[in-house]
């Protein structure tokens, strides 16, 4: 349904911001000859290079960290550092997923991940691997890999954020200044907000039936979870100014509910998705429950499965954006 209209946003969103990301990017040098002529003497003499960019430091949630200017081998251990390196403009060497993520996902071009090489499991990367990849800059968060924060800064510096998910736009800046891509950063927030403002004006145009969208996860090893405002996909609704289902209203992340009680995740629009096995999740048994198929959204066929690596996992402001993209058109405006 979405694959065009990813495309497009893209291309749309990203042209100024990714000309901010490789503007100052200097060109490495070419390899010499046997006789010692450099082979792109010529195009250097008539374009000389950049002067390196120095250090930055970097105030992170363990402290002040020295990272170097521009780094270009970078590591990534968790979905939110992947959305924010590769809508930077940077490809990283080596990134790790969740244990059940068999691949990359999906919004983004296979072109922009082929060439990343996985680390092992999110909150386990396999340190050999990520220090064969000589990274010059590790980027993660203190929720997955603060017990081993000590072990990867051993192996480059290690810029982490407290916790991943509602803060994303914070965490974003702070990521950028490790990347060194603050002008590109700042053309990306730009673009976002001023994207969550034409859905919202779409949204109230169109003057829906109802907006209380529901979002329910269906979590293989973590039973039935609604997420609440304090979440990723929470805050994306909130900037397009979308309503929530009175259970779900709450300054929390995310919270569990048995299936006996699965009429908490009703609301006027109800989006679902599953991370892992669908019947170790949970998600087969739910969807063929009596309470499943008694809830208004069901009835009304305006409940639809989502993808979880882009609306729970898609923690930046690339992610960001396509789900503004989707639930305008779930939302018919």
């Amino acid at each position: 349904m979405h694959r065009i209209a990813r495309r497009t946003l893209l291309a749309g969103l990203g042209g100024a911001a990714l000309a901010a990301c490789t503007g100052g990017a200097t060109r490495p040098p070419a390899p010499a000859t046997a006789d010692g002529f450099d082979a792109g003497t010529a195009s250097a003499t008539a374009s000389p290079t950049a002067p390196p960019v120095p250090p930055v430091t970097v105030n992170t949630v363990t402290g002040p960290v020295l990272v170097p200017g521009r780094p270009m081998r970078v590591v990534v251990l968790d979905t939110d550092v992947l959305d924010s390196a590769l809508t930077l403009g940077i490809t990283p060497v080596g990134a790790a997923l969740p244990a059940r993520d068999t691949r990359y996902p999906d919004y983004w071009p296979a072109t922009r991940t082929a060439g990343i090489r996985l680390v092992g499991p999110a909150g386990s990367p396999d340190l050999p691997t990520v220090r064969a990849l000589r990274p010059d800059l590790i980027l993660s968060n203190q929720a997955r890999d603060g017990d081993r924060y000590d072990q990867l800064r051993e192996l480059a510096p290690t810029v982490l954020t407290q916790t991943t998910g509602a803060p994303w736009k914070a965490d974003f800046q702070l990521h950028a200044q490790a990347l060194s891509r603050q002008d590109a950063a700042a053309a990306f927030v730009g673009a976002y907000q001023k994207h969550a403002g034409q859905v919202a004006q779409a949204l109230a145009a169109a003057k829906p039936s109802g907006r209380k969208v529901s979002l329910v996860r269906f979590v293989e090893g973590g039973g039935i979870r609604l997420y609440g405002r304090q979440s990723f996909p929470g805050t994306v609704l909130a900037d397009a100014q979308v309503g929530r289902p009175d259970p779900q209203n709450v300054d929390q992340s995310d919270f569990e509910v048995p299936l006996d009680q699965i009429g908490k995740a009703d609301g006027d629009l109800l989006l679902y998705a599953v991370y892992g096995d669908p019947e170790r999740s949970g998600l087969d048994a739910a969807l063929a429950s009596p309470g499943w198929q008694a809830l208004g959204a069901v009835r009304a066929h305006r409940a639809f499965p989502v993808d979880d690596q882009l609306w729970f996992q898609g923690i930046g402001y690339t992610g960001a954006n396509y789900v503004l993209d989707e639930l305008q058109r779930f939302l018919g405006a």
